[in-house]
């Protein structure tokens, strides 16, 4: 059946209200994004948190008249007559295929890929992981993810020991095993992340080599390799967990970092480790580095 989405601009403290508002008058589903650009780090666990200025998305039937639901917008302290909102007509399809058809497979490097489960393999001989968009963070499409993905495909990673911090969907811990690793800790502050990245590891055939935990419960670790895709907040913030996972000879590869950022990311890790060029895809970086002696 055919849809029309109503979109309203709100601030942060009225978010989630808004949302309960075009709940109550009608809406079959709500959804939340950033009106701008200002990331929000991975939040505790239970804990919901919304942008500052937050897009709020209400979807109905298309039949809905909508005039009463905005004349009930308006009637609310939260907005007065020239609140900002737009609406969207959808036309009838099949969204699950739909959703489906934009995903591909996709190659790193020379030899490795990122293949959902409903597309062809493109090269049975390459290094494939079999990997489904979900709930958890990374699927290769980002360029974050990419970068790393991309240097992991040039590494000789035999009997290495790799830290995946910030696994998200284990997609960085399962290319390392994939690619020779011998070991491979995921850790996230996200319970759905590790189980994520099991159930990957378990589909892709690495599952015994992979564990996870929780920061709150983690083994102490010395990494040949560790991998940190997450954000330039986080790592700065972190650096002294981060950098302690690195074994005395082992590298760092860190990524989630906007090119302004790379001078104050390097920062909070010098003089430990010495960088090598960044890497670029887009506006984002990727930063490669050597523990010092």
């Amino acid at each position: 059946m055919p849809w029309i989405q109503l979109t309203v601009s709100a601030p942060e403290q009225h978010a989630p209200l808004v949302g309960d508002m075009l709940q109550g008058n009608g809406a079959l589903a709500v959804t939340y994004r950033d009106a701008q650009d200002n990331p929000i780090f991975e939040p505790p666990l239970g804990e919901v948190l919304y942008w500052q200025e937050t897009l709020v998305t209400g979807l109905f039937p298309a039949e809905t008249d909508l005039a009463p639901v905005l004349d009930n917008l308006r009637k609310s302290r939260y907005f007065n007559e020239t609140f900002n909102y737009k609406t969207d007509q959808l036309e009838d399809k099949d969204w699950e295929r739909e959703w489906m058809d934009n995903f591909h497979p996709i190659r790193f490097g020379r030899r490795l890929w990122v293949c959902p489960s409903w597309r062809d393999v493109p090269e049975p001989e390459a290094v494939n992981i079999m990997l489904d968009p979900g709930m958890a963070f990374g699927t290769g499409t980002h360029p974050t993810t990419a970068l790393c993905l991309t240097w992991l495909d040039g590494q000789d990673l035999t009997g290495k020991t790799v830290v995946d911090f910030g696994c998200g969907s284990g997609i960085l811990a399962i290319a390392a095993l994939l690619l020779g690793a011998e070991r491979a800790i995921g850790i996230d502050i996200d319970q759905q992340a590790l189980i994520a990245s099991k159930d990957n590891a378990e589909r892709n055939g690495v599952a015994d080599k992979l564990e996870v935990y929780l920061p709150s419960n983690q083994p102490s670790l010395a990494a040949d390799i560790v991998l940190a895709n997450v954000l330039a907040g986080p790592l700065q913030e972190l650096a002294d967990i981060i950098q302690g996972y690195v074994d005395e000879n082992g590298q760092l590869v860190m990524s989630g970092i906007l090119q302004r950022q790379i001078e104050q990311v390097q920062a909070a890790y010098q003089p430990n480790f010495a960088f090598s060029k960044p890497q670029l895809q887009d506006e984002w970086v990727m930063l490669h580095a050597h523990r010092n002696h």
